[in-house]
C-alpha cells in the first residue's frame, strides 16, 4: 500500500512538471521562449530550486472549465537561491492554461509573497500569462486585488523585481508597476492596458503589439522598463546581476564585496575629461566608470531620460547607488522624465541602505511651454522631495555647472548632503555667468564703445567673484575643492566617516510627496 502511494505521488508530481505536455512546450519553444521551469533553471542557483504548492488546482466550474483541472494551475512557485542567498520566485507558465490568473493561481502567488515579507528575502516574478481567466469572473480580478495588496505592503521592506517574459495585459500589468524594478526582453514581451485590437475599435488606431507595449516602447518612452535585454538568458542573467548589489531586506546592508582596486587610486585622465567651456559637451560614463571600484557600473533606466544617469556600482567593495546629470544629453539639463527617474532610484536607494553619490554638472531645469504645462514644477519637486527624505549616506561632486535651483535640488548641502565637493573648475551660480552679466548689466554693456570686450570683461569678473566654487566653500556649502584625480579616494574616505550615519525624519505616518 505504502509503495502504492509513494507511486502516486511521483506520478502526480510528475504531471505537475510536465506543464501542459510536449506539444504546447513545444510551440512555447518555437516562439523562442523558455518554459516556465526553464527559466528558474536558468535564474536560481543550480539545485537550489525548492516548489511549493505544486499540486494545486483550481476550483472553478462553468463554461467547460470544469473538465480541466491541471496540477499547479498555471503558475511555478516556491524558493530558492541566487549568489547563495534566499530568494522566493513565482513563474507563469503559459503551457497551462495560458498562464491566465484565477482563484487558485493568485492564491500561489499570495502565498509566495507573504513568506517573502515574513521571512525578508526578495520575491522576484517571472510574468507569461493571457491575463485574467475569463471564466473565474470576479474571483480572478478579486486575485489580482490581493496580489496588488500585498506588492504595495512589501514595498520598501523586500527587494521586487518583475521580469516580463511573454504577454501582461490589463489589470495584470500592475503587479509589476508596483515593484521595484522590470525587465523586458525584445520581442517576445509586451505590456499594455488594452491591446492592438481595442485600440484599433475604440479610437482607430493602427499600431502592432511591438509598438504599442514591447521591450524598447516601455524602456525608452514611457519609463516603465528599467530594462530591455535581448532575450531571455540575458534578462535572467541581468536580474541576477541586480541582485548581486542589493541586500535581502531594509533591516540589511548591501553584500560587501572584496575589493580588487586600489582606495587610494588616483586616475589622472579625471583631470582633463570635463572641458573648461560651460557649453561644451563631455560623456559622465567616462567620470564614474574612472571613480568606481574596477569601473564596473551596473546601469538603471539606461534608455530613459537619458540627460540623467542612474544606477549601482562599488567603491572600495561598498555598493552605492550613482545619480549623474549627463552633459552628452540636453546638455544635462533637468526634465519631467529625468526628475522623476532620479526621484524613484533615489527612493529606492534610501528604502535599502544604499548610499548616494551624485555626480552634478548641470544648467538648472528644462524650460518652455511643453515643460511647464506638463508639470516641471511638481516632477522637479519629486526629485527635491527624494533628496531631502533620504537619510542614508548621501556624497556630491560638482564636476563642472551648477546653476539655479537645480544646485539647491542635487544634494546640495542645504538639503541635508553629508559630503559636498567640487573640482577647481566647477561654477555654482543663480545662472550661468553669460547670462547673469546679460541681465545685470544690459545697459552698461550697449553704451559701451566695444560691447562684445565690455561682455567677456565682466563675464570673467563674475564668473570670478561668483560662481567659483571657492565662494560656497568660504560659506561652507562645499567642503572641499579637490583635484579631479583625488575623486576615488575622497569618495572612499567619506563613505568609511558615513558608515555609522544615523539621521531620522519627524514621525508621521507617511509623508506627502508632490505626485
Amino acid at each position: 500500500m505504502a509503495s502504492d502511494k509513494i507511486s502516486q505521488l511521483r506520478r502526480m508530481k510528475e504531471e505537475a512538471a510536465a506543464g501542459g505536455g510536449p506539444e504546447r512546450i513545444a510551440r512555447q519553444h518555437r516562439a523562442s521562449k523558455m518554459t516556465a521551469r526553464e527559466r528558474l533553471a536558468r535564474l536560481l542557483d543550480p539545485n537550489s530550486f525548492q516548489e511549493i504548492d505544486a499540486l494545486v488546482t483550481h476550483r472553478a466550474t462553468g463554461f467547460g472549465i470544469e473538465k480541466s483541472h491541471p496540477l499547479g494551475d498555471g503558475v511555478v512557485t516556491g524558493y530558492g537561491a541566487i549568489h547563495g542567498r534566499l530568494v522566493y520566485v513565482y513563474a507563469q507558465d503559459f503551457t497551462v492554461t495560458g498562464g491566465s490568473l484565477g482563484e487558485a493561481h493568485a492564491a500561489k502567488i499570495c502565498k509566495l509573497q507573504d513568506l517573502a515579507l515574513r521571512n525578508g528575502a526578495p520575491l522576484i516574478g517571472l510574468n507569461d500569462s493571457g491575463g485574467a481567466r475569463i471564466q473565474e469572473g470576479v474571483l480572478a480580478l478579486g486575485g489580482y486585488a490581493d496580489i496588488f495588496l500585498r506588492n504595495t505592503l512589501a514595498s520598501g521592506v523586500v527587494p521586487q523585481i518583475s521580469a516580463i517574459m511573454g504577454p501582461c495585459a490589463g489589470g495584470a500589468v500592475y503587479s509589476p508597476a508596483l515593484t521595484d524594478f522590470i525587465f523586458m526582453v525584445e520581442g517576445g514581451s509586451h505590456m499594455f492596458i488594452t491591446g492592438p485590437e481595442v485600440v484599433r475599435a475604440v479610437i482607430h488606431e493602427d499600431v502592432s503589439f511591438e509598438q504599442l507595449g514591447g521591450a524598447m516602447v516601455h524602456a525608452t518612452t514611457s519609463g516603465v522598463a528599467h530594462f530591455a535585454e535581448p532575450d531571455e538568458e540575458t534578462c535572467l542573467a541581468g536580474i541576477r546581476t541586480l541582485l548581486s548589489y542589493l541586500p535581502q531586506n531594509n533591516m540589511e546592508d548591501p553584500p560587501y564585496e572584496a575589493p580588487k582596486d586600489a582606495p587610494g587610486r588616483m586616475d589622472a585622465e579625471l583631470d582633463t575629461i570635463a572641458p573648461d567651456e560651460p557649453n561644451k559637451p563631455y560623456d559622465m560614463h567616462h567620470v564614474i566608470q574612472h571613480v568606481v571600484d574596477g569601473g564596473v557600473f551596473f546601469e538603471v533606466h539606461r534608455h530613459y531620460a537619458q540627460n540623467i544617469i542612474v544606477g549601482f556600482a562599488r567603491l572600495n567593495g561598498r555598493v552605492i547607488g550613482i545619480v549623474a546629470n549627463q552633459p552628452a544629453v540636453l546638455a544635462g539639463v533637468l526634465d519631467i522624465n529625468a526628475s522623476v527617474k532620479g526621484a524613484r532610484f533615489i527612493r529606492f536607494c534610501d528604502c535599502f541602505n544604499i548610499p548616494i553619490v551624485t555626480f552634478e554638472d548641470v544648467p538648472g531645469f528644462m524650460p518652455g511651454i511643453a515643460q511647464e504645462h506638463g508639470g516641471i514644477i511638481r516632477h522637479g519637486a519629486q526629485l527635491l522631495f527624494a533628496y531631502c527624505e533620504a537619510t542614508v549616506p548621501k556624497l556630491t561632486v560638482i564636476t563642472r555647472k551648477s546653476y539655479g535651483g537645480a544646485y539647491c535640488v542635487m544634494n546640495s548641502k542645504h538639503v541635508r548632503g553629508d559630503v559636498n565637493l567640487a573640482w577647481p573648475n566647477a561654477e555654482i551660480a543663480v545662472m550661468g555667468p553669460e547670462g547673469a552679466v546679460n541681465i545685470i548689466f544690459r545697459k552698461q554693456i550697449e553704451a559701451a564703445a566695444d560691447p562684445e570686450t565690455e561682455r567677456a570683461k565682466l563675464v570673467a569678473e563674475y564668473r570670478e567673484r561668483f560662481a567659483s566654487p571657492y565662494v560656497a566653500a568660504a560659506r561652507g556649502y562645499i567642503d572641499d575643492v579637490i583635484e579631479p584625480r583625488e575623486t576615488r579616494p575622497k569618495l572612499i574616505s567619506a563613505l568609511e566617516m558615513l558608515q555609522n550615519k544615523r539621521d531620522t525624519n519627524p514621525h508621521k505616518k507617511h509623508a506627502n510627496m508632490p505626485l
